[in-house]
């Protein structure tokens, strides 16, 4: 017992020497908290002394475990922490910023974080946490340093490359987003939200080819994704590469029915080979969609102006009307396939927005781009023959360049 207790004091004081040590040549506060706990075992030693008799067994024995706690345990692990270059200096900070976050204090929050980045410039947490509060602040630039700070030290940390891209398209630094993105599919190729976002920026660039590479790439590691091949449809309809376009929105469709946004697609697409049951069957399922139904009622009264069902041209027109009457009109109005029928529409005469009409708009810019180009191609097919385009279906990887230019070239001589 009485040897038990000499080792003990011995490690003890030794620690204690240490940590002083240690406090003294850095002049570093964080080791006061071990310092105090020192100071706590020797209060601890008096505390024995006055009522040590008044203890039973298990209390003696718990007693025993708190003071190896404190004496030893706690600062070796201190010392090893140390060793491998954690600062716990540092990381207590971190929280107490963190706490300040949960508080709504960010302003305390933010000092406490310039404090740790500019005591450890390489302090990765410190660097993430003060972009963050950057970010919500809306310094979107100070965000970013941050960020890019925190990247550098932690290069595996991948949400926060794509959210640096982000924040740099927000700040219209396309060409930085594309370069961070690309960094990161080198990283992770199986990233598909960056993909996307890579994707879309090629896209506004009208780089089709290198977003085809980019999508068929990302396709190899998650085949089932929606987005990647709905996406890819998207490129290859701008690149009038409308065959495999057909095969990416089928594959689409098959992993998500209700986005009605494919099947348009593919009605279009039908309409530009001139098979109208075809693109019928996919305009009556649209017209269950709340923003495309009044478009596929107008799609399916041209079908019937075609098939001579002027009748039924007619009905469908009025739905279509009914449904977005100043949109649809000044469709109607100008193209000519209506000429024949516009006599007989119930054209209202006041045309006032539907107020409702911003909340329908659910599509993004390249889906409305590559929409109006299939509509425009259904436009320039109906003065090619239908023995014109069948050949481009059957084998439209080696003729795919050539259809995009008699479709170009129709257009220039219209």
């Amino acid at each position: 017992m009485i040897v038990e207790q000499l080792i003990f004091i011995t490690a003890a004081f030794a620690l204690f020497v240490y940590m002083f040590y240690e406090f003294i040549r850095k002049n570093d506060t964080k080791y006061v908290p071990i310092l105090a706990i020192e100071a706590l075992r020797n209060s601890n030693r008096i505390y024995t002394f006055i009522f040590f008799k008044r203890w039973n067994k298990f209390c003696i024995s718990f007693r025993k475990m708190i003071i190896y706690l404190l004496s030893i345990i706690i600062p070796i692990v201190v010392i090893v922490l140390e060793k491998i270059d954690n600062n716990i200096g540092e990381m207590v900070d971190s929280i107490i910023a963190r706490i300040y976050l949960v508080l709504g204090n960010t302003k305390a929050a933010k000092n406490k974080l310039i404090k740790i980045v500019e005591k450890n410039p390489n302090s990765y947490t410190g660097h993430k946490i003060l972009g963050y509060i950057y970010e919500k602040e809306g310094g979107q630039r100070k965000a970013v340093d941050e960020y890019a700070q925190a990247i550098n030290i932690n290069k595996k940390d991948y949400d926060t490359y794509y959210k640096v891209a982000n924040l740099l398209t927000d700040l219209d630094k396309k060409d930085e987003a594309i370069n961070t993105l690309t960094t990161l599919l080198n990283k992770n190729p199986e990233y598909t939200e960056a993909t996307i976002a890579l994707g879309d920026l090629l896209i506004e660039k009208e780089d089709y080819k290198e977003a085809v590479n980019i999508y068929t790439e990302a396709l190899k590691y998650n085949p089932t994704s929606f987005d990647l091949n709905y996406n890819l449809g998207i490129v290859y309809t701008m690149l009038n590469d409308f065959p495999n376009a057909k095969v990416c929105y089928e594959k689409a469709a098959e992993l998500n029915s209700l986005v009605y946004n494919t099947k348009y697609s593919l009605a279009e697409i039908a309409l530009i080979y001139k098979e109208l049951d075809e693109a019928e069957r996919y305009f009556l399922q649209i017209t269950e969609d709340e923003e495309l139904c009044a478009d596929a009622y107008l799609e399916l009264a041209k079908i019937y102006i075609i098939k001579n069902d002027k009748d039924r041209a007619i009905q469908y027109a009025n739905v279509a009307i009914q449904e977005n009457p100043k949109k649809i009109v000044e469709k109607i109005k100008n193209d000519v396939t209506f000429a024949i029928i516009i006599a007989k529409l119930s054209i209202p005469f006041n045309l006032e927005v539907d107020e409702d009409e911003n909340k329908k708009q659910k599509l993004t810019r390249k889906e409305i781009k590559a929409k109006e180009h299939l509509e425009e191609m259904v436009e320039i097919t109906k003065k090619i023959g239908y023995g014109d385009v069948m050949p481009q279906k059957k084998e439209f990887k080696s003729y795919g360049d050539d259809f995009g230019k008699d479709f170009r070239n129709q257009k220039e001589r219209e």
